[in-house]
């Protein structure tokens, strides 16, 4: 009873650092691009989400800004989204730190690797754009990923297109990285690329390649049992990031396999917040 009334309150406690999320839609007129996919969105279980039509993003503004805002990728093998434990799960949590929090709910690339980065620049963009409206410093805004969408947020650290669409910073849960097949997720890889991608896009989309002095600092955190996305994936990154003297830090857990986003299950819940919290509040260097 009283770890039920304990977790009650923070519960509470949290909510009231939260405001009414604000969905805004990626492409009211139309986007640029198209992955093949029609029809209607399809939803299921554990808030899963899969033939996104629509594309948007879903705000929530803290009620005390710090002036930090991070857009979230959920993860889902590049064929769908899972949009509570790796999204809207830990909005309260950023909130109650006084960061704006943003989920992107992306298109699935369908074999076409265009469509999940052009909506993720669009997300950065329009955050940019309502920097003032919403609090936002416009030099503060991260993109955090997890699975897959560690692949698309670490994808849009080393591919934007502009300093317009540049993160400040990124946070990488459990990431997908690299296409190269020794060590990539099949699944992810097919997805995005295709079952025979060229060699040449192989190499693009391996960001553990792509790193360069101009990619943002990152936070990174995986489990060093995950079967899923191997962890050659999250250190080949860090040592890239490294070698270009990218300010890195990553924390390597014992257990806890892979998808564990803001479970209360995963058993290092508590050391992977308090880390991040920590970085977002000191190790951070915007």
């Amino acid at each position: 009873m009283k770890t039920f009334l304990v977790t009650a309150l923070l519960f509470i406690a949290m909510s009231l650092h939260a405001q009414k999320p604000i969905k805004i839609t990626l492409w009211p007129d139309g986007a640029p691009n198209t992955n093949g996919q029609a029809g209607k969105e399809e939803k299921g279980k554990n808030g899963r989400v899969s033939n996104v039509i629509q594309p948007e993003i879903t705000i929530y503004l803290a009620n005390k800004p710090n002036g930090i805002a991070i857009i979230m990728c959920p993860g889902g093998g590049y064929a769908r989204l899972a949009m509570n434990h790796e999204g809207y799960d830990m909005a309260p949590w950023f909130n109650a730190q006084g960061i704006s929090y943003i989920v992107l709910k992306y298109r699935m690339p369908n074999g076409h690797y265009d469509v999940p980065f052009s909506d993720a620049e669009q997300a950065i963009r329009l955050v940019r754009q309502h920097a003032t409206e919403w609090n936002i410093n416009p030099s503060k805004i991260g993109i955090m990923g997890a699975s897959a969408g560690g692949h698309l947020a670490s994808t849009l650290a080393t591919h934007y297109t502009s300093k317009e669409t540049r993160p400040d910073f990124q946070i990488l849960l459990y990431p997908v990285i690299t296409m190269n097949p020794a060590y990539t997720h099949a699944g992810s890889r097919k997805n995005l690329l295709t079952a025979t991608p060229t060699a040449k896009l192989e190499k693009e989309f391996s960001n553990e390649l792509q790193v360069n002095a101009e990619t943002p600092q990152a936070f990174i955190a995986l489990s060093s049992d995950d079967g899923a996305v191997p962890p050659e994936n999250s250190i080949n990154y860090y040592l890239a990031l490294l070698k270009n003297k990218v300010p890195a830090t990553m924390h390597i857990y014992p257990t806890g396999g892979h998808g564990w986003g803001f479970r209360d299950s995963f058993t290092y819940k508590r050391q992977w917040t308090e880390e991040l919290e920590k970085w977002l509040r000191e190790g951070v260097k915007l």
